[in-house]
């Protein structure tokens, strides 16, 4: 038998090549604005989705952030602590979710924001996307998503797997986070393709791009106009931002300095375009060839 045994009624359905496994169509999240977050490996998707989460709650939204990396650092920032993982908690009840209770898995954070790590299998055990629809589920059995205004998900770097596209089937926007670097804008360029395929079979499109840790745009910009997607925010490479991460404190909840003003409130700016609803984008991602050619690369 091979492995591939029992996926052909799914083939291609989430893009060419492509035999992933379909979440439980039960677990739907109806009502909240989803958005997932992506972006190159320790690009500092976790600290913006953790401002953009409290920027949320500073507007009055009740807030729920999922965090989908198996470092399950995602809520660090709001929590001040690395929280226990819902596969973990599972696998302490032998997977008898109806043993567990919220307060087992959810915690809450800075702003009110309700914080959920679904963490991952160890490497080369299992899917991420698994873990994500099983988190999901737990949430709606528990009816945790009633009560919600917005729900972020966090997402694990550019590797296109289950882990990375689950948050997708869930997602109404998709934001990706770069930095004005070669290596960001590529993989920017990557999730770019992979989102578009999966917008065909789904909800989810993309909003924009976040410039962070970024004290020029020039090359992000150069890229956007090319393929036509949007820059929606600017994170200035202060050195705030890293401060706030040492003391495990988003900029909402560290002491009213200028420059923390400022980035509080461009991730407010961006937490109400987000709300009000911006624009969906249809780039189109370049070939590998052209993007090192646009870029300045031999």
């Amino acid at each position: 038998m091979s492995m591939m045994d029992g996926f052909d009624g799914q083939r291609g359905l989430d893009g060419e090549g492509s035999v992933q496994v379909h979440q439980d169509p039960s677990a739907q999240i109806v009502g909240a604005k989803v958005f997932s977050v992506y972006g190159k490996g320790g690009i500092g998707k976790s600290t913006t989705s953790s401002n953009l989460s409290d920027a949320f709650a500073s507007l009055g939204k009740r807030v729920l952030q999922i965090g989908c990396d198996p470092k399950h650092d995602s809520t660090f920032t709001l929590t001040g602590r690395l929280q226990p993982t819902v596969i973990d908690i599972l696998k302490d009840v032998d997977f008898h979710p109806e043993e567990l209770r919220p307060e087992d898995y959810v915690s809450e954070g800075w702003g009110g924001v309700q914080c959920v790590e679904a963490g991952g299998p160890p490497a080369g055990t299992g899917c991420g996307g698994y873990v994500v629809g099983q988190t999901v589920k737990l949430l709606k059995q528990h009816h945790l998503l009633e009560d919600t205004d917005v729900v972020i998900f966090d997402v694990l770097g550019d590797v296109v797997c289950g882990g990375f596209a689950a948050p997708l089937q869930h997602a109404d926007m998709a934001l990706i986070v770069t930095a004005n670097d070669f290596d960001s804008i590529y993989a920017m360029n990557r999730i770019i393709a992979a989102v578009g395929a999966k917008s065909k079979n789904y909800k989810v499109r993309l909003a924009g791009c976040i410039a962070n840790r970024a004290r020029e745009t020039d090359e992000i910009d150069r890229f956007c106009d090319r393929v036509g997607f949007n820059r929606i925010a600017h994170m200035a490479d202060v050195d705030a931002i890293r401060r706030s991460r040492l003391k495990k404190k988003t900029l909402f909840e560290m002491d009213d300095e200028p420059d923390i003003l400022a980035c509080r409130a461009e991730y407010q700016r961006l937490a109400q375009s987000l709300w009000n609803g911006l624009p969906p984008t249809n780039p189109a991602p370049l070939p590998d060839r052209e993007i090192f050619e646009l870029l300045g690369f031999d």
